[in-house]
């Protein structure tokens, strides 16, 4: 992709950077005295930029949060020329009073955020609309596992799909080397030549789980500035820094379903095609009850099942043909092995034979170590040396050589635990 020198200068007349702006006309100048322009000629954003000593731009994805906004501000003090840039992703406003719409998470108050941290850095901040592709890539593909009896990871396609994806061809279209965020993890280039992650210094704070499926293309252009840091340091950063956000709490919930009623967001979202109530059944068919849907529930639930049964017990199994859901005793959610599909490897191009690997089944899993080998059908079976509890499919399960991760998938089955197979 090449890229003429004007879109620059006009790039920080728009940024309203006068020193920048500046800068660019002095090397304009200088080029044309030295007749380094030919007629019709272009040239590549990295070698033409790094030839004429400018810096290399990476463009940051700006949550309004106190990691992103620290992101960005030590991408700076390292050098690089920063553009922040706040995705609107599924935010819808219209209607709503003020206060709704902070209580609700809407991105006027991320983009008021973002935009305020972006002012004091003097950075250029832009808020780009993938809403549509959102919709279509990560909130589609949510409603659609509930359906399925799954209980799906958003934030794992979301990474993927939208914030490198999509991110990474719109920034390199504005004539950006690198995009960077706010996630603790560490981009790594292993002697093998492949591009993988390792954990965070913050073990508390380790987001490598979530950001398994990204590709080595991906990789190639991403910084990751908070890898090397404990949130505790990013606060005083932030604080340090003069940052309006260094105090602003960390968002928990799924972004798109700011109340936490997953039930609810896939009633609205499916309508007639959500499954209504059905049976409670334990592990021998014998019903239980009345459940309230199967998009209500999830593998290794035990709250709000309003079960009579005197003594606990826990959604073990769904089962959306029949529409039933099984409850049973804790033991029958543990499984010592675990299979997975749609397999992403990341520290190896492939398994050429079976490894001993950490895995966590999920984001807050403290992980055990198993054997994984592949399947006839390409995907992963994992050997766990002890018992994992309530591996869910839909969820990931990512694996680890040391702290560096060799890849990931979906669960789709596992023995020894009451779930559906792929």
């Amino acid at each position: 992709m090449t890229v003429v020198f004007f879109e620059r200068v006009f790039y920080n007349i728009v940024a309203a950077d006068c020193k920048a702006f500046m800068e660019s006309i002095k090397v304009l100048l200088s080029c044309v005295e030295k007749k380094s322009f030919q007629k019709g000629k272009s040239f590549s954003r990295e070698d033409g930029w790094k030839g004429m000593g400018m810096k290399e731009r990476v463009v940051v994805g700006m949550s309004g949060g106190v990691d992103s906004s620290v992101a960005a501000y030590l991408l700076k003090e390292q050098g690089y020329d920063v553009v922040g840039v706040t995705m609107q992703l599924w935010q819808e406003c219209g209607g709503v009073s003020l206060s709704d719409k902070e209580e609700a998470g809407c991105g006027w108050k991320t983009v008021e955020d973002a935009g305020a941290v972006a002012q004091v850095l003097g950075i250029p901040h832009y808020v780009v609309d993938f809403r549509e592709r959102f919709s279509c890539c990560v909130k589609d593909y949510f409603v659609e596992e509930y359906l399925r009896g799954h209980t799906p990871n958003p934030c794992i396609v979301c990474n993927r799909r939208i914030k490198w994806e999509a991110l990474l061809q719109w920034s390199l279209e504005l004539g950006a080397q690198y995009i960077a965020t706010g996630h603790y993890a560490r981009v790594v280039k292993l002697p093998n030549g492949r591009f993988s992650l390792r954990s965070s210094v913050s073990s508390d704070k380790d987001q490598t789980y979530v950001l398994y499926s990204l590709t080595q293309e991906q990789l190639s252009c991403t910084l990751m500035p908070l890898g090397e840091y404990e949130k505790s340091r990013i606060r005083a950063i932030a604080r340090e820094a003069g940052l309006p956000v260094a105090q602003k709490p960390d968002s928990q919930e799924i972004c798109f379903v700011p109340d936490d009623n997953y039930g609810g967001f896939i009633d609205r979202a499916a309508g007639e095609r959500v499954p209504g109530p059905g049976n409670f059944v334990d592990e021998e068919g014998k019903v239980l009850g009345r459940h309230r849907g199967i998009t209500h529930y999830t593998i290794g639930q035990r709250r709000g099942l309003g079960l009579p049964m005197g003594e606990r017990v826990y959604v073990t199994q769904i089962r959306p043909a029949a529409n039933e859901v099984v409850v049973g005793r804790e033991e029958a959610l543990f499984a010592r092995e675990v299979c997975c599909g749609q397999v992403n490897f990341m520290g190896v191009e492939d398994l050429e034979a079976p490894v001993r690997a950490f895995a966590k089944i999920r984001y807050r899993h403290k992980g055990e170590y198993c054997r994984v080998e592949k399947t006839e059908d390409g995907g992963l079976r994992a050997c766990f040396e002890k018992p994992v509890r309530a591996p869910a499919p839909g969820q990931s399960v990512c694996f680890y050589l040391d702290d560096y991760v060799l890849g990931g998938g979906v669960i789709v089955s596992a023995r020894g635990a009451f779930l559906p197979g792929p």
